[in-house]
């Protein structure tokens, strides 16, 4: 046996040597006393929320929903989109006609295809304002995981009544979706950024670059 693994076994066996040996841990009761509502209102919400993903160094912009189209159509000017992804789903009314709309629906693109696209356009699930992260869970406007990996911006829209206060309320939120499907969730906090032993900031490697989110009041 290596010597890390026995430091390590070693270390168990001491985590564990005041341990009764007849105690069952099944019927041990473990205190869940922390907040697990929120009790910001929803304007609060929504504030704490751009805060936070602004924090990652994403771009956040607030819009009344009659500006949605108008929005979309500026982050993409802005950020040189011309060639937009989109779940089947989108509504037409998301989309201005300025753009190259690629539908993901009845034959999926390819990888080569999503990657050589300008970005990507989806809804979520929910957002977290305590933590600025956003939740995909492949449900409607959301497209398949790989939408939101591939392409270097991804556009997200949020609605108001989407962000809820903090993580015990998501996954709260999340736990019976959880159940009835097997669809993967993944919690975006920012765009992709990764760092090397010698602490190089490196964004892109695991989704995009990119991430702009557009907040929906009302």
């Amino acid at each position: 046996m290596s010597s890390a693994k026995e430091r390590m076994l070693n270390e168990v066996r001491q985590a564990l040597k005041d341990v009764p040996e007849n105690e069952d841990p099944q019927q041990l009761i473990i205190e869940r006393n922390y907040q697990l509502e929120s009790l910001l209102t929803e304007d609060e919400c929504i504030e704490l929320f751009a805060e936070r993903v602004s924090e990652y160094k994403a771009k956040v912009t607030a819009i009344e929903e009659d500006e949605l189209i108008k929005a979309i159509s500026e982050a993409c000017l802005k950020g040189s989109i011309k060639k937009l992804i989109v779940p089947q789903e989108i509504p037409n009314d998301w989309l201005p006609e300025n753009l190259e709309i690629l539908r993901d629906r009845d034959i999926h693109h390819t990888q080569n295809e999503l990657d050589a696209s300008d970005g990507v356009l989806t809804g979520c699930n929910l957002a977290i304002a305590q933590t600025g992260t956003i939740v995909l869970n492949g449900g409607p406007r959301q497209g398949r995981r790989i939408l939101t990996l591939l392409p270097d911006y991804h556009l997200c829209v949020v609605f108001a009544k989407q962000i809820v206060g903090n993580v015990p309320e998501a996954y709260a939120a999340l736990d019976s979706g959880i159940k009835e499907s097997a669809n993967p969730i993944t919690f975006i906090s920012g765009p992709s950024a990764t760092s090397d032993i010698e602490l190089d900031r490196v964004e892109g490697v695991h989704g995009p670059r990119r991430l702009e989110v557009l907040i929906v009041r009302g």
